[in-house]
């Protein structure tokens, strides 16, 4: 029984660190949002993005204001993001995305966990010609009809629509179309679950279950550090 509980409650922490992950994340990104286009997500589109992802994902209305009012503070930090590139194990190629408001410990720390993990940090433009820059949204697809919708966006950049393992509807666009894309979807009356710029690999490396999780364990850590935002791989 004394096992049992030990299980059930490093699984309860292991949910909430995630939690606390996402929302320090959603955060950052309504800090540097609310900086360059001001609170008000009605004229601000990158604003309320992000606060539909962080509806998404449970965050509290309070704490979602709180952010909103804290990145108007003239004491309140400023985030920087910068994108980082290198190797992994087994040549698996990392995009580390950060918000930092001081990027000599970001480096730093970046650098340190690919060289505890296994893996090296190279120069900007060393991998990120292996992936695409993608607008990504997701969508309860119940009541819409897929072949009228991805006739509907093309003109605002649709470039890939499809499903993911949880059955909800994928939409992918170019990065200089996601702000076509997103306010086609809300002309439509369309909200989605998630909004999201990602990198996806435009091909990807096999690997074995073990070089997958020397890989893994490195994506690990470097997701636990707090100036870390996303981590994208190549790996298949």
């Amino acid at each position: 029984m004394g096992r049992i509980f030990e299980v059930r409650k490093s699984k309860m922490f292991a949910r909430y660190d995630r939690m606390a992950k996402q929302f320090t994340r959603i955060g950052k990104e309504i800090n540097i949002a609310v900086k360059s286009g001001g609170p008000d997500p009605d004229t601000n589109p990158t604003l309320r993005r992000i606060i539909q992802n962080a509806k998404s994902v449970n965050m509290p209305k309070d704490r979602i204001e709180g952010a909103i009012k804290n990145a108007l503070g003239k004491d309140t930090s400023s985030y920087e993001q910068v994108l980082y590139e290198g190797y992994g194990p087994h040549g698996i190629a990392l995009l580390v995305e950060t918000a930092t408001d001081n990027t000599t410990r970001t480096v730093a720390n970046v650098r340190s966990h690919f060289n505890k993990g296994g893996g090296n940090l190279g120069n900007s433009g060393s991998v990120g010609f292996m992936f695409k820059h993608l607008g990504v949204f997701k969508l309860n697809k119940e009541g819409i009809s897929q072949e009228d919708l991805e006739l509907e966006l093309i003109d605002a950049g649709l470039e890939e629509m499809g499903e993911d393992s949880e059955g909800h509807l994928v939409i992918r666009c170019g990065f200089s179309d996601f702000g076509n894309m997103q306010k086609a979807l809300e002309e439509k009356g369309l909200t989605p679950l998630s909004a999201e710029l990602e990198w996806i690999p435009l091909n990807t490396v096999e690997v074995t279950d073990e070089q997958a999780d020397d890989v893994s364990k490195l994506i690990e850590r470097l997701e636990q550090d707090d100036d870390v935002q996303q981590v994208f791989h190549n790996m298949g």
